[in-house]
């Protein structure tokens, strides 16, 4: 029996989601929710999958095993929060929530109903994000000293036109849309911040988001690094998040296509050389059955969909480590404003 699953939502990533969920083959995806006319449609015209303008009526009227919620983040609480009281599993996209109180809602929701939920950060399940977990969990760096994360691209590169990444009520600004990728790489792969310092949240081009988002991140075990975001840099042709490890036996830097790693001695436990050794992604992708915009996208279907069928917790991207995210971004927000 396959599960039952409807999206709300349908723009870039809902579509894209859309089209992961559709084929996917322990899944039939009966229902879709739009505002946008056009877009139905042609979900209408092409497809005989259910369309709705309504996503109460959609829940009501579909007897749904699964949601994707990948709307405005300011839409994401009652969305989320219908779905759970109906006994519907969730997938949201990020950020979480536009408040700690409403996620800590959501977490708790979620818990007492019992149900699986996860939130897209899908960097957890890009291959060199968890070779990088590994290495470190095995502590081929040893005693960690320091750590940048950083995230670069060229979003917003003029002063004119707006969308909902201009306005800080649908979750707009590099903060919340960009930095929250790299907090949450942080926070489950090198430790939790606990402390922020120094925080700013840089105007560059836009007017009522930030652009840009410099900080020191404190964990709790006293490590220390450094957060740089910027979405206005044109030298990026599209997004590009890395970490950078400094431990006192070498050094590592991570992004989405490779991981470099530099021994001070020979690593026998790993067969890693004195040196530089690099590795691609090709050789550490995670397997996929479908492939778009990167396996990663898949991929964090996949192990939601196995959740539901295995009836087990998310390790990964759970509400839980989503709204943790969403603390230290009011963390950085309000040590910005000092």
């Amino acid at each position: 029996m396959k599960l039952k699953a409807g999206i709300i939502g349908l723009g870039k990533m809902g579509l894209s989601h859309a089209a992961i969920v559709g084929p996917h083959p322990s899944v039939d995806m009966v229902a879709v929710c739009d505002t946008s006319s056009l877009v139905l449609d042609v979900f209408r015209k092409f497809s005989r999958i259910n369309v709705y303008t309504d996503y109460s009526r959609m829940i009501a009227q579909e007897k749904l095993d699964f949601i994707v919620v990948a709307t405005p983040t300011r839409l994401h609480y009652p969305m989320v929060k219908h779905a759970l009281e109906q006994g519907i599993n969730v997938f949201c996209e990020k950020p979480f929530c536009l408040t700690t109180e409403e996620g800590n809602e959501l977490v708790e929701l979620a818990k007492r109903k019992g149900l699986i939920n996860q939130v897209s950060y899908h960097n957890r399940f890009v291959g060199t994000f968890r070779e990088l977990k590994r290495l470190l969990d095995n502590r081929v760096l040893g005693d960690i000293i320091h750590f940048t994360g950083e995230a670069y691209g060229s979003v917003i590169t003029n002063e004119k036109g707006s969308s909902w990444r201009s306005d800080p009520r649908e979750g707009g600004g590099c903060l919340m849309d960009y930095a929250s990728h790299v907090i949450n790489l942080i926070q489950e792969i090198i430790g939790r911040p606990v402390l922020v310092k120094g925080s700013v949240l840089k105007n560059i081009y836009s007017r009522d988001v930030d652009d840009a988002v410099y900080s020191m991140l404190v964990l709790g075990n006293g490590l220390s690094g450094i957060l740089s975001v910027n979405w206005c840099d044109s030298t990026y042709r599209k997004m590009t998040t890395s970490l950078t490890v400094y431990g006192k036996k070498g050094k590592i830097f991570c992004d989405a296509t490779e991981i470099r790693i530099y021994l001070n001695d020979d690593c026998h436990s790993e067969n890693l050389p004195k040196g530089w050794t690099i590795k691609y992604l090709t050789e550490l992708a995670i397997p996929v059955n479908f492939y778009l915009r990167g396996e990663e996208y898949s991929a964090q279907i996949d192990h939601f969909v196995n959740c539901i069928i295995g009836k087990k917790s998310t390790e990964i991207n759970s509400f839980e480590q989503a709204l943790y995210t969403d603390k230290v971004i009011e963390m950085i927000t309000a040590d910005s404003k000092k």
